[in-house]
């Protein structure tokens, strides 16, 4: 009876936990394809622009616009580079543990980030909603620069909700050590990720 009871309560928390991380999938995959549609336009437009200042003819303002443009692809791809693991981070002696040793210094250092995101999220909300009431804006052109410091928390927030998502999953693998890892990047070895590339060079 209480192994059925466990079995249940696992079965359910990781239907619940896969249900948001696909949905969080789903708005990550957006944000980093808007990410990237967004630099190649400003390297195109960039590319268009250096031409026509060679010609005598340079775009007013448009240095500031590319400047405040870089928020969109310097923070709205963080979630996606924290789910695929492809951020800085050091694996030397966590990817020699294993059981639940592993589990918990994972859930111990993604729980330090996640509060160091928090704080990063209130302070550059005010930071932002400071500039809308003061009305700050660029130097020359007098463009308004709340909109891209805005991206900031939101950003920071969708960063936030995947580092939640792999707290329960590393609080999920504490408890049972045997379940399938969901919602945590799983380290993998030189020789897995050699395969891998060479699997996608062949395909």
């Amino acid at each position: 009876m209480r192994k059925s009871y466990f079995a249940h309560t696992l079965f359910v928390r990781k239907k619940l936990l896969k249900y948001l991380h696909n949905k969080l999938n789903n708005i990550e995959d957006f944000l980093i394809l808007f990410s990237g549609v967004s630099i190649f336009i400003v390297m195109i437009l960039t590319s268009f622009q250096i031409i026509s200042r060679v010609m005598g003819y340079p775009w007013p303002g448009y240095l500031e616009l590319s400047e405040l443009s870089i928020s969109i692809f310097a923070f709205l791809g963080v979630a996606y580079a924290q789910r695929l693991d492809s951020h800085i981070r050091m694996e030397l002696i966590v990817g020699s543990l294993k059981g639940r040793l592993k589990w918990f210094i994972e859930f111990c250092a993604t729980f330090c980030g996640f509060i160091i995101i928090l704080i990063l999220i209130r302070y550059s909300y005010l930071f932002a909603v400071d500039a809308y009431e003061i009305g700050d804006t660029t130097y020359d052109y007098l463009y308004p620069t709340w909109p891209a410091k805005s991206l900031v928390p939101i950003a920071f927030s969708i960063w936030a909700i995947r580092l939640f998502l792999e707290l329960c999953g590393y609080l999920r693998m504490l408890f049972f050590v045997d379940a399938e890892p969901l919602a945590i990047p799983v380290i993998k070895s030189a020789e897995e990720l050699a395969n891998e590339e060479i699997k996608v060079i062949r395909d």
